[in-house]
């Protein structure tokens, strides 16, 4: 006989399971909401909850008068989530209205779409809010966008390289833009809002948030008007030269100020990422080399100080004059005359110089070099400033004790070369080069930054008999006549040097330039111009003095600096006048 299992043993069996399952069940939930209900109540917090930046708008950079140079406007950053778009031919369709709106390729865009795995592919930053608002309006799944900015350089070129420019993180990377990006930047905002699945915010929800605090607006000593006369007038000469790069420094006299600092070729900054390195570079401030006659006022200046010449000193100065195992000429060759140091500094004399700098000695030269900055990083924020190369005297080679008093065998940048002129104008007395003019406070009210720091170089005396000197040079006889200016006098001196070429190893090719001041009786402006590797023609009188003249006539002008009304006083030039 067949016997059946008992049902009360079967139901116990059932349910002692069932307890065992719903107990396993029961202690989970236990831990769950009891023992660890905070660590899953933080978990789900920490899924809905997130922090959003809110960025700070970046301070406009202006020149001396209010310009703008560089200005921040509102943009958009668009972003999508592919994973919502699964159909191929919609993500086409998608693809090519992208492409059409942001300027990019339809093929990048397609690939960000195709990427169905990921739930976020940025499209675009810095997108103009009207094509952001068409793209939102054209019922494009799951696009987002969100509101950020971007910079703008309305002036393009001008002054590109010493403005520089900000990169995608929002971080000045060369240029003022760098120098002063802690001023500039502000600081970000924070967000913290609750989300649902789908990434839009929950209505009703908590949130806290951190207002950013906007950058403050930097101002420079530049004037945008010099500026553009500077870079055009420099830019027509270094294409008409063939030259390999140019650069012109506009500075006040009175202040130090660097009214304008143009290179050219120079960084067109709405096009900054396809620009070469080498345009990125402010030259005038960082590319040193040699500066030949433009030199021979610091030797001058050690020999009035220490008292051995006067202007009228008379040497005889044949076109040669050997210096240890070196024969050193004059730019043409003369018969041995008669010259008065002050026409010797007119005609820029070599020989003449280094016969004043062998009664000066060098440890006295290299202290007047010293003193006028060589050697040294000037101060004053000028992005990219190079200290040059000034070596110790007790190091200079034979010939180089005679070289580096009319400028070969030290080197210098071109901002340092204006600086020696601007305290050379000023009875002596060096200010420390300035580009920032000042900038607003969190309160929006402008606070001018603080004067160049003054030293005393040369004594008021030596600083106008240098300048009587440097006004021959301007003469009809002297080196630099071609920068000339109707009505004003003008004091200023040429430069023509070797050029070293770092990359070839060895000098090649020359360093033309003309530096000056006027009106040179009441200095108030200094103007520096630069022309390296010239290929049609290489003297500074001949290439570089006229591009100080249409530089220096459209300041005075433009700064409404009349003329002094005065003649040049009488002064003894050549040896028995």
């Amino acid at each position: 006989m067949l016997r059946l299992g008992s049902p009360r043993r079967r139901v116990n069996i059932g349910l002692i399971g069932m307890t065992f399952v719903l107990s396993i069940f029961a202690g989970r939930l236990i831990q769950m909401q009891g023992l660890d209900s905070k660590v899953y109540e933080a978990a789900a917090v920490d899924q809905r909850q997130h922090v959003e930046t809110i960025p700070a708008k970046r301070g406009s950079i202006t020149d001396a008068n209010g310009h703008d140079l560089a200005v921040t406007v509102e943009a958009r950053e668009l972003s999508i989530d592919p994973s919502k778009i699964t159909d191929a031919g919609v993500r086409a369709k998608i693809a090519k209205i992208l492409a059409q709106q942001l300027g990019k390729s339809e093929q990048d865009m397609a690939a960000k779409l195709a990427r169905t795995d990921t739930r976020y592919q940025r499209l675009a930053s810095d997108v103009d809010p009207l094509v952001a608002s068409r793209l939102l309006q054209a019922s494009i799944p799951a696009l987002n966008a969100k509101k950020t900015y971007r910079r703008l350089y309305p002036a393009g070129d001008l002054a590109g390289s010493l403005i520089g420019f900000v990169g995608d993180e929002g971080k000045g990377l060369i240029g003022i833009e760098r120098t002063s990006n802690k001023v500039l930047a502000g600081r970000d905002g924070r967000q913290r809002v609750e989300t649902g699945r789908d990434g839009q915010r929950i209505p009703m929800t908590s949130s806290q948030r951190t207002a950013p605090v906007n950058g403050q607006d930097v101002r420079l000593t530049i004037d945008r008007d010099v500026q553009w006369a500077a870079q055009k007038s420099v830019a027509d000469q270094v294409k008409k030269s063939g030259a390999d790069s140019g650069t012109v420094i506009v500075m006040d006299v009175r202040t130090a100020q660097i009214v304008a600092m143009a290179n050219a070729p120079e960084l067109d900054l709405g096009n900054w990422r396809s620009a070469p390195a080498s345009s990125q570079i402010n030259k005038a401030a960082a590319d040193v080399f040699e500066p030949g006659s433009t030199n021979k006022v610091i030797t001058a200046a050690a020999a009035l100080e220490a008292g051995m010449v006067t202007p009228d000193t008379v040497f005889e100065v044949p076109d040669r004059i050997k210096c240890y195992d070196q024969v050193l000429r004059d730019a043409h060759a003369h018969a041995a005359e008669s010259m008065t140091f002050r026409q010797a500094m007119a005609e820029s004399s070599n020989v003449a110089t280094v016969m004043a700098a062998r009664k000066v000695g060098s440890a006295r030269l290299y202290a007047m070099l010293k003193a006028f900055g060589f050697g040294s990083t000037p101060g004053g924020g000028v992005p990219g400033a190079e200290a040059g190369l000034l070596p110790d005297y007790r190091k200079w080679s034979g010939s180089q004790s005679c070289t580096v008093a009319y400028g070969q065998g030290v080197s210098v940048t071109a901002l340092q070369m204006a600086s020696v002129y601007q305290t050379i104008a000023n009875g002596g007395v060096k200010i420390e080069p300035q580009i920032v003019a000042g900038a607003t406070d969190a309160s929006g009210h402008f606070v001018p930054a603080a004067p160049g720091k003054q030293t005393r170089v040369v004594s008021e005396t030596t600083a106008k008999e240098i300048t009587t000197m440097l006004e021959s040079a301007v003469g009809e006889e002297g080196t630099g006549h071609l920068a000339a200016i109707p009505g004003y006098r003008v004091a200023g001196k040429t430069g023509t040097a070797n050029r070293y070429d770092a990359g070839l190893g060895r000098y090649d090719g020359y360093t033309a330039s003309f530096v000056g001041f006027a009106p040179a009786d009441d200095p108030r402006l200094v103007v520096l111009s630069v022309l390296q590797n010239p290929k049609n023609g290489h003297f500074g009188g001949q290439l570089a003095a006229p591009v100080f003249k249409d530089v220096m006539t459209f300041a005075i002008k433009s700064k409404k600096i009349p003329p002094t009304g005065s003649s040049a006083p009488p002064v003894r030039t050549r040896a028995g006048e």
